[in-house]
This record gives structure tokens, sequence and C-alpha cells, in this order.
């Protein structure tokens, strides 16, 4: 595994591409009115990839994460480039980040991160039958790749490199849609 960078410093930011904030004022049937603040998503969404590397096996990346200061194993994920859908951007991370495509892709749906106020969203989906290929990407090291069998994730979540909620429902969505128990919408 690798080391752990170092926090040289922190400060605020005004502005970035991450970082967008908004006041909504609303009136409620009750005649109530509020102004709520809310983080505007910025780009053209994001995507989480389920990746089967068989029937029973998910791959997973594991990579730094600075917002807790740890290396997290999850789904890989990323920024959807303009007019790319929701597959094709699946598709292109999947090679990226994991150096393999998909020849079959599957919408299951859409997460929200913290609905309460921010308005970023992810699309979920699952990659079947893979083949080897890479693209470059930008992350600033190479992500480490991790098998996981898919009747064993009471064993991820517990882990405590594992913390990001939306890996985990999807992982249980793609659980779910296999097993012919979830139907996307």
């Amino acid at each position: 595994m690798n080391k752990r960078p170092t926090i040289l410093a922190t400060r605020d930011a005004s502005t970035t591409h991450f970082r967008h904030a908004e006041e909504v004022d609303l009136e409620f049937s009750n005649g109530e009115r509020r102004t709520f603040q809310r983080l505007k998503s910025s780009g053209h969404g994001a995507v989480l990839i389920v990746a089967m590397q068989d029937a029973d096996t998910v791959l997973l990346v594991r990579e730094y994460s600075v917002g807790v200061d740890h290396y997290e194993l999850g789904a890989p994920k990323g920024r959807m480039d303009a007019g790319e859908t929701a597959e094709e951007g699946a598709n292109r991370e999947l090679k990226e980040e994991v150096g393999f495509g998909a020849r079959k892709l599957t919408f299951l749906g859409t997460l929200s991160l913290s609905p309460a106020y921010m308005t970023h969203r992810i699309h979920v989906v699952l990659a079947e039958d893979l083949y080897p290929e890479r693209l470059p990407g930008d992350e600033p090291e190479e992500l480490e790749v991790v098998s996981w069998r898919m009747d064993n994730l009471h064993e991820l979540i517990a882990r405590e490199d594992v913390t990001d909620g939306r890996s985990i429902a999807a992982l249980f969505m793609a659980r779910e849609y296999l097993a012919g128990r979830y139907k996307p919408a």
C-alpha cells in the first residue's frame, strides 16, 4: 500500500470547480418562508461503476481520499465528460482506473450524496463482460485494484478503509439486481 500523502497547508477556497454555493428562497405550503443554502454541482455529472470480474466477484480500487486523509477501498468513480452518457462515462473511467472496458453496461440508478444541501448526484452503472483495455487517467498515482466476492459484502463494510456510502449502496444495488430482486426504474 502507498504511504499516505502529507498535508502541507489548508485554507479556505473562495471558489473551485468543486464548490459553488447558492441561496434558495422558498415558501412552504403553510406560508412559512425560508432561505436555504446549497452547494451546487459543477461539470457534467459523475459515475460510479460496479465492475464484475465474473458473476461472483467485483473489482474495487484503493485510492487516497484527502477528505478523510487515508486510503479508501471502493468502487471506481469519476466525473463525466461533456456529451457522455452515464454508460460511456462509466466505460471510460473503468478503462482509466481499473484497466478494463465492459461489453455490457447497465444503468442501475442515481444516488445523491447529501440531498438536504447538495445538488450532486452520481449515476451507478453495472459493468459486465470485461476485457483488458487501459486509458491514461488523471490520478496522481496508480490505483490498486482489489477483487472482492459479492457474497462477502458484509465483511467489506466492516473494514475501516470502506466508508464511502455511495460505494456501499451501489454494491448492494448491484447484488440485488444480479439476484433478480431489484429492477432499475
